[in-house]
């Protein structure tokens, strides 16, 4: 009767949990995506009316569907992400075959050069290559009048974006096919090697063929990241017209009066062109066929290039320089010079020119401090709230067989199909419209952040659950510990690395976020992200490259920080497990 009474209790509690868990899920995912569905179908201002019920209609999308404009934007937005895609593609591929089949020296460096682009805020990206492409005042256009060539780039274009975009972005593509490619036996090679194929023929015909799989999920997701980007766009795409889908809706948030049900409308529109990418994107890795894994043990091929080493050696220092030493030359130039006109490469390196009048000038605008504190306090919020609801989503899926948990992971996994602006948008709609709610509060940022980046934060938690075996867990059981107990003292202490990595990895994605932040900030809950495009547009370049600078040194203390705190961890985690 005992072991029944307490199988009772169990399902009892486990029910509860879940129940639990299903009804903040619905508070963070479900309530705000339902009412950016309302806001879409009705006619009504949510900060006027407040939320109605009157007028459903499809009104609005078909208004939407009919417009020019909004054609336009789409066009723009496939060009861009397309071609975006494109470059991303090669450029990924490129050096994910460099660093794991080829033996060009130094391939460790080419593999951290192939990842850095990930680190740059979007916002931060646009802004440099806006000092560097600039038609009248760009670096490079200096450069090739000093040097006497009668070029010019102008990086306020559509090829400009999708330079930006491919450049930024294939890191995404080189996760997924180095993986592939270091996973794949050699000897599949070696049999059409055999056959008289060449080594580039085989490269072609056997070996990319064979990880299709990967390039086309590698390339599906940066697509994805690119449809709801909004930094590069704005900076890019601003002075040229170019108008894109992000920049759209947010530009119809500031009409006056607000267009809200019309930016509602085209929001919904682009989450479900994201949801049709993210649903090709699980098809095509679903269908992933592993057979190119042997039974038996196998190292990689290296392909010895002989003295064509050196140049794909040269080609990962190019790429190190495009996206990382001219951005950031860039920035430093136009945040310590006074102005921006540039006469000649000699008045470029006059020390003269140069003070720290924009950094005096930024740190004298009490918007600065404020916007780094508020951005420091909702990454510390959503760091710490977003990790430990991860943790409990995590462990409920990878670690337990409660009812009602499949359903715990599809509603934690959907936002991946939900643009930032997107998110913004629908938070907007979710309390704009009630008094006294969260709206114009450091929480709603904090809320919004933990939604949009849930489904990060439980996959890089997924990893250290995955690595710890149950019978661990079955042993506590055994001394007596029960489901808490169990996971303070076994399954915390050993996913501590993992937990530690999830938490800085949504800080630091929480900081650098711009486009939920857009509609759901206030004056006294600016956040650098914003305050930095509020520079921008101002027309103060430097103010910019500053302010730039600032946000670019203290996520990269916070990595390096999160990094010693992670190795630390990691190093206990094995001390207490030998």
């Amino acid at each position: 009767m005992r072991s029944a009474s307490e199988g009772r209790r169990g399902r009892v509690g486990s029910g509860l949990w879940v129940s639990l868990l299903l009804a903040i899920l619905g508070f963070l995912v479900i309530y705000p995506i339902l009412m950016l569905l309302l806001g879409a179908l009705t006619d009504t201002n949510p900060v006027v009316d407040g939320i109605s019920l009157r007028h459903l209609s499809v009104t609005n999308f078909l208004t939407v569907l009919a417009n020019p404009n909004v054609a336009e934007a789409l066009a723009n937005t496939l060009i861009a992400c397309g071609g975006g895609t494109l470059i991303a593609v090669a450029v990924g591929l490129l050096f994910s075959w460099i660093v794991v089949r080829t033996n060009t020296p130094f391939k460790g460096f080419i593999a951290a050069a192939s990842i850095l682009p990930l680190f740059a805020p979007p916002l931060v990206a646009g802004v440099a290559w806006a000092i560097l492409g600039s038609p009248k005042t760009g670096l490079i256009n200096t450069m090739f009048k000093w040097v006497g060539l009668d070029w010019r780039v102008d990086f306020y274009s559509m090829w400009g974006l999708v330079f930006v975009f491919g450049i930024y972005y294939a890191p995404y593509v080189y996760m997924f096919t180095s993986s592939a490619l270091r996973n794949m036996d050699p000897s599949l090679e070696e049999a059409a090697e055999i056959s008289g194929a060449s080594a580039f023929a085989t490269l072609f015909s056997v070996t990319f063929p064979l990880i299709m799989p990967a390039i086309v999920s590698g390339m599906l997701l940066s697509f994805i990241v690119m449809l709801g980007i909004y930094g590069i766009p704005a900076v890019l795409g601003a002075p040229a017209n170019l108008a894109v889908l992000t920049t759209y809706i947010f530009k119809l948030t500031n009409w006056s009066p607000p267009l809200y049900n019309t930016a509602a409308a085209v929001a919904i529109i682009l989450m479900v062109v994201t949801g049709l990418l993210v649903f090709l994107q699980h098809t095509v890795l679903s269908g992933r066929s592993y057979t190119t894994v042997a039974g038996k043990a196998f190292r990689p091929r290296s392909l010895d290039l002989g003295r064509w080493r050196w140049f794909t050696f040269g080609l990962g220092i190019v790429y190190l320089l495009v996206v990382v030493v001219l951005p950031l030359f860039a920035l430093i130039v136009a945040a310590f010079r006074k102005f921006m006109f540039i006469r000649d490469v000699s008045s470029l390196f006059d020390a003269r020119q140069y003070s720290l009048m924009h950094f005096q000038s930024i740190f004298d605008n009490p918007l600065t401090m404020r916007s780094i504190y508020n951005a420091v306090e909702v990454g510390l919020i959503t760091a710490m709230v977003g990790g430990a609801l991860a943790f409990a989503i995590g462990y409920t899926i990878h670690r337990t067989q409660v009812v009602g948990r499949r359903w715990i992971d599809v509603i934690s996994t959907l936002p991946v199909a939900i643009p930032g602006l997107v998110v913004g948008v629908a938070y907007l709609w979710a309390w704009i419209g009630i008094p006294a709610g969260l709206y114009g509060t450091i929480w709603i940022l904090a809320l919004a952040f933990i939604a949009r980046f849930m489904p990060d934060t439980v996959k890089a938690l997924s990893t250290s659950f995955l690595q710890i075996h149950r019978e661990l867990e079955e042993a506590a059981w055994v001394c007596g510990k029960g489901v808490l107990g169990t996971i303070r003292t076994i399954v915390l202490p050993l996913a501590r690395p993992g937990v530690i990595a999830s938490m800085t990895l949504l800080f630091v994605l929480a900081i650098r976020e711009l486009g939920s932040s857009l509609f759901l900030y206030t004056s006294n809950t600016m956040v650098m992200s914003v305050l930095l495009l509020d520079y921008y547009e101002g027309g103060n370049l430097g103010k910019t490259a500053a302010f730039s600078l600032v946000q670019t040194v203290l996520l990269g203390v916070l990595i390096g920080g999160a990094n010693w705190l992670s190795r630390g961890a990691a190093q206990g985690s094995v001390a207490r497990t030998g």
